[in-house]
């Protein structure tokens, strides 16, 4: 298995390389680019330059302060070229694709992802900031998720076509077919003052007098602010998990050792929960890693939106809008690095949760 592990590790840096030079090839493509709006911008109105942060507000500022000069905007005489010249030397498409590729991906390899285009933050500091709703978001609604999803589906195993369920069983349907981002809109509706009562904040991840609250109340705050968006993740999630579950006990509980150890006089709870439980538990496991890097870094962009939560997923969208690259292409590194590895630590989990399945051995 340690072969079978180093062998992964060394394919990660190659799967990395490709993706990044996939959907580099891609963004040069892909009409509207960092120039192209920038131009954009200054042909359109004179006060564009207030809404795109860093060193391409100078260059447009600069174009600008040069084109008053003559007594008239220049954007309505159309660009010089020497100005369009320095705003792609600013954003770094003075340089042919293949250059700027090597560039990126050395740097990349330090972990340097420069700045953004339009705010002047390294991205790095970038994520930080928006860090904290991704995870709060994630970590409790994968964390709650897994702890309803898994008892109701082995309680839904045990009991398959009783009364229970049957109602279980239109409970997940609901969770299946309305999406997260309504469930929000109705908690918004009947708990934070959208219509009835408002037992709970409407914006934001703290309350604006978080820091002069004592560390109890922080954290009841924290909370509080919480609960309707994870709510609104955790119905619009659990669904697949609990059917998935559900149907790995099934599975399990149908064979001929468990049939056996009943025979042999163990008890229902311990031919669940000690013969049935490791070999069912394997198809849930393996989902584990990308549902967390799914519900982590890639949290609902409605539900951000909807709460006026500015994360990860809200700053990806933002990004691909403005072919912001550096915070493009910086996330898309770091997640899917992330991503591989957590991948790989599945498969090291199935090893250890049952040790008959050796990857190793089936590659050779």
């Amino acid at each position: 298995m340690l072969a079978y592990a180093l062998r992964r590790l060394l394919l990660i840096p190659v799967t990395l390389f490709g993706i990044l030079l996939v959907n580099f090839a891609i963004a040069q493509l892909a009409p509207g680019g960092p120039v192209e709006q920038a131009i954009a911008r200054l042909e359109g109105h004179a006060g564009a330059a207030s809404h795109v942060g860093g060193g391409g507000a100078d260059i447009q500022a600069a174009a600008l302060s040069r084109a008053g000069q003559t007594g008239a905007y220049r954007g309505a005489q159309g660009l010089d070229a020497k100005y369009i010249a320095e705003i792609e030397k600013q954003f770094g498409f003075d340089r042919p694709a293949h250059e700027r590729f090597a560039t990126m991906v050395g740097n990349y390899l330090r972990f340097d992802f420069g700045k953004s285009f339009y705010r002047d933050v390294p991205v790095v500091d970038l994520m930080l900031e928006k860090m904290p709703v991704s995870v709060s978001l994630g970590l409790w609604t994968t964390l709650i998720i897994y702890l309803v999803s898994i008892p109701l589906g082995i309680a839904k195993a045990r009991r398959d076509g009783s009364p229970f369920d049957v109602a279980s069983s239109w409970v997940v349907i609901v969770g299946y077919a309305v999406p997260g981002f309504l469930f929000a809109i109705l908690l918004i509706v009947l708990f934070a003052g959208g219509r009835y009562v408002q037992w709970f904040p409407l914006k934001g991840l703290t309350g604006p007098d978080w820091d002069s609250l004592s560390w109890w109340d922080k954290v009841a705050d924290y909370l509080w602010h919480l609960t309707l968006p994870v709510t609104a993740m955790v119905i619009g999630g659990f669904a697949s998990l609990t059917m998935l579950t559900k149907n790995s006990f099934l599975e399990e509980i149908n064979k001929l050792y468990v049939t056996t150890a009943r025979a042999k006089g163990l008890s229902e709870g311990r031919v669940l929960y000690f013969h049935v439980f490791r070999n069912a538990m394997l198809l849930v496991i393996a989902g584990f890693p990308s549902a967390l890097v799914g519900i982590l870094f890639a949290s609902s962009i409605l539900i951000e939106i909807i709460f006026s939560l500015d994360g990860l997923g809200l700053l990806g969208f933002e990004a691909v809008s403005n072919r912001d690259y550096p915070v493009m292409f910086g996330t898309l590194y770091l997640f899917t690095l992330l991503g591989l590895v957590l991948n790989l630590a599945s498969d090291l989990t199935y090893h250890w949760v049952d040790p008959r399945i050796d990857f190793e051995r089936r590659q050779g």
